[in-house]
């Protein structure tokens, strides 16, 4: 009996900013879980993603086919509202890492990290470009 593996899709990010162009990389660019599993995706960053405001504004996203992207955790480590435990966000400066456990048939889909950050009361983010051609 074959046991299902599911697929996790990456993205190489590339993030204009404000201090010059920040570029984010995730690895591994692709991997294959099996239920139950544990899997690391990190992101590192060019340069720090720390303000001086003393915030780190680095986010991680779920995109699946036909959707419209799901935010999982925002600045490192916070779980968004509804996202189960699983997901854990971790991480400072210029390295981070998004670990889902327990994987499930539903986690298969595209995570990527995003850079944004709040200036007063306006959240300014930056539409990754992927260099996958989308």
């Amino acid at each position: 009996l074959d046991t299902p593996v599911y697929m996790l899709g990456l993205l190489l990010l590339w993030v204009p900013g404000s201090s010059g162009d920040v570029v984010l990389t995730q690895t591994p660019l692709s991997l294959s879980v099996t239920p139950g599993g544990t899997v690391s995706i990190s992101c590192k960053s060019s340069q720090s993603l720390k303000y001086s405001d003393g915030n780190t504004y680095l986010y991680w996203f779920q995109h699946k086919p036909g959707q419209s992207p799901q935010l999982l955790i925002y600045q490192v480590s916070n779980r968004y509202t509804g996202v189960p435990d699983r997901f854990t966000g971790s991480g400072a400066e210029t390295d981070f890492t998004l670990t889902i456990s327990s994987v499930q048939a539903e986690d298969a889909g595209v995570y990527y990290c995003l850079q944004a950050y709040q200036e007063s009361n306006t959240l300014k983010t930056h539409k990754p470009k992927s260099t996958q051609g989308d």
